[in-house]
């Protein structure tokens, strides 16, 4: 960014050459473009293909060529894409010539950075129509070579978001009191719940600045209203979880600033939340730490799915909590395929003892025969697990361990060879949260499990995928996380949630 013109940066509101898009759709083409490098100056504009599942990626790329030296460029490909920015165009025209005199010497400047430094760019700036704010327009430019020496052309991928009172905007149907959010990489998850919910996703603005720090704030009038803000807060190669809480944090801020009735974050995963005692002298105690951090910024209530300690979860926060668990997902998805088999319920620790017996109890309502039980000895001190004690009755069982959360994987994988070594028939293994870290795909791969199942509460990692197969099954929590969400807001009854299941 020092290396840039002043003038470049003053036509966007953000300017990145380090490309992380947020937006799935430019995630793919940008990955699709650094393969198609292959270490070269730039890849040909052939070399660069989608799948069919990559249609929505496709369908956002357009790519102009550069005439001689100078900045004017050809459109030689996705009239239609390019008209967000330039107005109605046909192929073959030139930049110099677009209807959009304001988008056409936005994209100059940026195609001219591209072929300048011979990197991709990140580009993001807000359009204005008739004195408001009508879209927030996020794109991506990468330089193309045909004939792998100089750069002559570029790829140029966009995604807009049109703002509310812009006149693509349908009009709000529903409840208008409600405004749901959904931040960073939750927008996709967002949308499904405000799908499931009948409403629309309210736009929000998430800018980030050159050195790292943000602002973030909502694009319509929220006063007065019950406003929920959706973000799982697990570490990723984008963000960490810090990073993220900060940002909810933020936003919670800026909405109670604005005049919200009432906030509710929606966290299905609520990081630091597994240090909730003192095992050593002058250990921290982070679920207080950061129930203080939410109650400082004023949220009104707090939704969590299968926080790591209920009781200490609970007791922390003196704001209003709602704890929902995803045993009754579970328990529907296995006791299909159960059939008449004889199972056992296995806590992978006496910690999660209870946890597994409330999964046992419904499995027996529902299989409306008795379930068997089990439990694993576990120790953690400074990053190692002891521990070899393994009680119960699991020989010829279906063995089923229940968990919140699984990060390394050594736990599970130790409590699946114990299942196996005392006579388990088969071997099953269900974690509302898969906080995956990057050894956890191996030590699965290599583990005694025939099925793991994990909701989709955190995004769900290639290299897990890919290590486990067909042994992984995804669960969502979407239509869990929207019936609370519905409840709330009409102050229902989130108890029978929880005992139907949604």
């Amino acid at each position: 960014m020092a290396m840039t013109e002043p003038p470049l940066k003053r036509l966007f509101d953000r300017l990145d050459f380090a490309p992380q898009p947020k937006r799935l759709e430019l995630q793919v083409v940008h990955e699709r473009w650094e393969a198609a490098r292959n270490g070269g100056v730039a890849p040909k504009r052939g070399a660069i293909s989608f799948s069919p599942q990559d249609r929505g990626a496709a369908e956002t790329i357009f790519v102009h060529r550069f005439e001689g030296s100078g900045e004017d460029g050809v459109l030689t490909e996705g009239a239609s894409v390019a008209a967000t920015l330039l107005g109605p165009c046909l192929i073959g025209d030139r930049l110099s010539g677009a209807a959009n005199r304001r988008g056409a010497v936005r994209l100059r400047r940026l195609l001219k950075e591209v072929r300048r430094v011979g990197q991709p760019v990140l580009a993001q700036y807000t359009s204005v129509e008739h004195g408001r704010d009508h879209a927030i327009i996020e794109i991506l430019a990468a330089p193309l070579s045909e004939d792998g020496r100089t750069i002559d052309s570029t790829l140029t991928a966009i995604w807009a978001h049109v703002l509310d009172g812009a006149p693509a905007r349908a009009p709000r149907e529903a409840d208008s009191s409600l405004a749901l959010f959904a931040l960073g990489a939750n927008a996709s998850f967002g949308e499904d719940v405000a799908q499931l919910l009948g409403a629309e996703l309210t736009p929000l603005e998430d800018r980030e600045f050159e050195d790292g720090e943000y602002k973030i704030r909502p694009l319509e009038n929220v006063r007065g209203r019950d406003c929920y803000a959706v973000f799982t807060l697990h570490g990723d190669e984008v963000a960490s979880s810090a990073d993220k809480l900060c940002k909810l944090l933020f936003f919670i801020g800026a909405l109670k600033d604005a005049g919200a009735a009432r906030v509710t974050a929606v966290t299905p995963y609520l990081c630091f939340s597994r240090k909730d005692r003192r095992t050593k002298p002058r250990d921290p105690v982070t679920t207080r730490y950061v129930a203080q951090l939410f109650e400082a910024l004023g949220t009104n209530r707090l939704v969590c799915i299968d926080v790591h300690n209920i009781a200490a979860f609970q007791n922390a926060f003196r704001c209003e909590t709602v704890h929902l668990d995803a045993q009754a997902l579970f328990a529907r998805h296995v006791v299909a395929d159960i059939g008449d088999s004889p199972v056992a319920v296995v806590s992978p620790d006496l910690g999660g003892e209870k946890r597994a017996e409330l999964f046992r109890l419904r499995l027996e309502r529902m299989l409306k025969r008795p379930v068997a039980k089990a439990f694993m000895d576990k120790y953690r001190s400074e990053g190692r697990v002891v521990g070899d004690i393994f009680a119960g009755d699991v020989k010829d069982r279906i063995a089923i361990i229940i968990d919140d959360l699984i990060a390394g994987g050594g736990t599970v994988a130790r409590t699946a060879a114990a299942c196996r070594a005392n006579g388990a028939a088969r071997v099953w293994a269900a974690a509302t949260h898969g906080v995956f870290s990057e050894k956890a795909a191996s030590v699965l791969a290599n583990a005694p499990i025939d099925q793991l199942i994990i909701t989709d509460s955190v995004p769900l990692q290639s290299a897990i995928a890919t290590a486990l197969g067909d042994r992984l099954t995804l669960i969502s929590i979407v239509g869990l996380v929207a019936e609370a969400i519905r409840r709330l807001h009409a102050n229902g009854s989130i108890t029978e949630l929880l005992e139907d299941g949604p």
